[in-house]
Order: C-alpha cells, then sequence, then structure tokens
C-alpha cells in the first residue's frame, strides 16, 4: 500500500474556512501531524498531501486545502489553489466549526461540487464545544448528501473520527472498478509485452505503465511474457499457442507491428490508459485532427508529471518530430507537466497529452473536458502515434474485444 502510485488513489479532499479545523482533522484521521496546526488563520498557504491505506477504499491520498475565505491578493491566490484541487477529488470533506454554522462559503463549496458531481460529506469539527444542528433549514440542507447524514466530530477527544472513517470507505468513486487490461483477459491467458530498455529507460527498473499493466495481467490470473522490440519475434516464435494479446510502448510500434502476426491483437501501454483513466473515443477522435493542421498551428504536449528529459524525449522530441514528418506543416510547440496545465486552450490546433500514469482519473478527465469545452480535439501519446504509424484501427480493436470469461 505504500508503493501504491498517487495516481492510483482515492483522492480525498479537504475543505473549509480558516480554523475550521481542517488540519487537526486530516491528522485526526491519518493518525499522523501531517499538516501543521495553529490558532493563527491561515497557517495551510498550499495544498498539502498524504498518502494512506483506509479500509475498505484502499490506498487513498489526504488533500489539506488553505481556507476557503483567505483575503487579499496572497490570499485570493491561496483560494484559487483550493479551486484546483477540486479537479483531481474524488471525494470531498467540507468542514465546518459547529459554533459559527454555516456561511455563504460553505453553500457555494457545495454548489461546486454538486456542480462536478464530486460525492461529499459535510463535517460539524469542534463539536466538544458547540453541538451541532440536528437538522438544516433550507437554503442549508442542500449540505445534506446521499451519502450519509451530516457528521459531528471533535479533533481533540477523537469523538466521531472512527465513524467518519467508516463513511469515507463505504464510498466508491466514480470508475471504482475500472481495470487496466484485466477485463479483457481469462485465466491462463499470455500477454506478451514489448518494453525498450534504452536510453530513457529508468536504471533498474521497468516505467510505472509497464509496471501496472504487469501487476493488473497477474491479478487477472493470466500469463505476462517480457521482452524487447528486438527478440519480440523470437518470443512469439516460441510460444505453443498465440498470445491473446501484445501490449507494446508506443515508440516501438513500428517493431512491433511487423513482428506481431495480422491475426494476434496489438495495441500499447498508453492506449490502455486513455480507456482506463480517460475517455477513449475522444482520445480517437482527436488523432483525426492531425489531417487538418495548417501551417503555424500550436500544439500543447502535456504530461501529467516532471522527469529528466534525454536527448530523444518522446514529449519533446519524438512527437513534435513525427507531426511535422507526417504532415509536412511547420508547426510551434508548447509543453506542460507536472500540475501546470494552461487555463486558456483556445490558442491551439491540438493537445497532445501522456497516458496520465501519476494523474488520476478525474483529474484527466477533466482536462479532457477543459480541451473539448475550448473546442480543442485533445489526443493521448499511443493513439496519436498509432495513427501516424497506419495501424490504430488494429490497435483499438485489441481493446474493444472483451472476453466471455474475463474477470
Amino acid at each position: 500500500m505504500n508503493t501504491t502510485p498517487q495516481g492510483e488513489r482515492v483522492h480525498i479532499a479537504v475543505f473549509g474556512r480558516r480554523n475550521v479545523g481542517k488540519s487537526s482533522l486530516v491528522n485526526a484521521l491519518t493518525g499522523q501531524a501531517v499538516s501543521i496546526v495553529s490558532a493563527v488563520k491561515g497557517t495551510t498557504t498550499d495544498p498539502v498531501r498524504k498518502a494512506m491505506e483506509l479500509l475498505p477504499l484502499g490506498p487513498v491520498l489526504f488533500i489539506d486545502t488553505p481556507g476557503l475565505d483567505d483575503e487579499g491578493d496572497l490570499g485570493s491566490l491561496r483560494v484559487q489553489r483550493t479551486h484546483d484541487v477540486l479537479n483531481q477529488t474524488d471525494i470531498a470533506l467540507l468542514v465546518v466549526d459547529a459554533a459559527t454554522g454555516i456561511e455563504a462559503c460553505e453553500t457555494e463549496m457545495l454548489d461546486m461540487l454538486r456542480a462536478k458531481r464530486i460525492p461529499a460529506l459535510t463535517v460539524f469539527n469542534k463539536s466538544d464545544l458547540a453541538p451541532p444542528p440536528t437538522t438544516l433549514h433550507a437554503p442549508h440542507s442542500a449540505l445534506r448528501t446521499p451519502h450519509s447524514a451530516l457528521h459531528a466530530v471533535s479533533c481533540v477527544t477523537g469523538e466521531g473520527i472512527e465513524a467518519l472513517k467508516i463513511a469515507l470507505a463505504h464510498i466508491i468513486p466514480d470508475g471504482g472498478g475500472a481495470r487496466l487490461v484485466a477485463d479483457l483477459l481469462a485465466p491462463r491467458d499470455i500477454v506478451v509485452l514489448v518494453t525498450p530498455i534504452d536510453a530513457a529507460a529508468p536504471k533498474g527498473r521497468l516505467i510505472l505503465p509497464q509496471q501496472q499493466v504487469a501487476r493488473d495481467i497477474l491479478d487477472a490470473h493470466a500469463i505476462a511474457v517480457v521482452t524487447q522490440p528486438g527478440e519480440l519475434r523470437q518470443a512469439l516464435a516460441k510460444l505453443t499457442a498465440p498470445p491473446r494479446m501484445v501490449i507494446t510502448d508506443s515508440q516501438a510500434f513500428a517493431e512491433a507491428a511487423a513482428a506481431t502476426p495480422p491475426d494476434v491483437p496489438l495495441t500499447s501501454f498508453s492506449i490502455l490508459f486513455a480507456r482506463y483513466k480517460g475517455d477513449l473515443d475522444a482520445l480517437t477522435d482527436g488523432a483525426n485532427a492531425v489531417a487538418a493542421l495548417r501551417d503555424g498551428d500550436r500544439i500543447l504536449v502535456a504530461e501529467g508529471c516532471t522527469h529528466h528529459r534525454q536527448a530523444d524525449d518522446i514529449g519533446t522530441v519524438k512527437i513534435p518530430r513525427a507531426l511535422q514528418q507526417k504532415t509536412g506543416k511547420a508547426l510551434l510547440f508548447d509543453h506542460a507537466s507536472g500540475i501546470r496545465y494552461p487555463p486558456d486552450l483556445s490558442q491551439y490546433a491540438l493537445i497532445v497529452h501522456c497516458g496520465a500514469c501519476m494523474l488520476n482519473r478525474r483529474e484527466m478527465r477533466w482536462r479532457i473536458a477543459q480541451a473539448q469545452a475550448a473546442g480543442v480535439p485533445v489526443t493521448n501519446y499511443g493513439i496519436l502515434l498509432a495513427h501516424l504509424q497506419g495501424i490504430l484501427p488494429r490497435c483499438l480493436s485489441a481493446v474493444r474485444q472483451k472476453k466471455d470469461n474475463c474477470f
């Protein structure tokens, strides 16, 4: 559980005004002094994240946020940081001071949560000092959620903390049953993974998408065979029966497609992530926009993480080079990585996103929705490279044929 990637954890964000006890609540829920607690308003100036395990949800990520009522120019930036956290929130805790009660910022936040369809629990903190209301009158009756009644807690005495954990653990976030590849497999199916070991490969280990796909194959009680592109033909020849599918790194598409017989399904790690965390149809439609690119068009290449870039980096070198060669156009490229996602996407003719192994499903889908709202086609690395190689229909058919006896 400690090594579960951040993008695979349920993101639980804690919202509320300054000094309602958000940081104290995070500390109480995690059983650790994760956030600094002070009587001074505005102690939390940036979102603070803490990974832990919360059964039966499993691995989660708690996010402590700055106060919704922060003031001044700097305070408004902190509030914006808090609002940005909404784009990655799977479950929200809205914390209210039991003595102060509900004010405009709470109802405004509930409106935002409702608009984004984020499951939320309303928590009345400091219940040892003042009893929370047993009923809510309009317009505050909207603070009740379909997931639970109001929760009264005291971070000082511990009252209500365990009950709140139980309530949290029984909320299933959107996409909670999604699988990377296991739903396409039956037990004892053979899957061949093509994983190049080159200058961009991390020393001594596989990259995260390859690790996660291999684990999902094993969870399906299927068999994973791992090889480099140059040994793929020999690996396939040594099998006594054709594999259920071949999954390749997108950068090895040409070699993998040439070595894999036409009757063997072929796809990529990135395409699996497109269906797992994104919107496969929308990202496929985005690849079709390549044909309409013109000289001077601006392309955004976005990644969900920051990493050391090699000389032939896929995002900054290979993707731009492939698009230039395919279109023959003079294109302009911007790059965004990590949490930086431009607020104004209207200037772009196309957005090409990574597989999003470091982002959770909600944030990746929010990024796709932002592109759609701006009228900008969006695709991802694997889908784009398969399209440029002319093998996208083949690669998509591999992930759209489910086994009748799969998990």
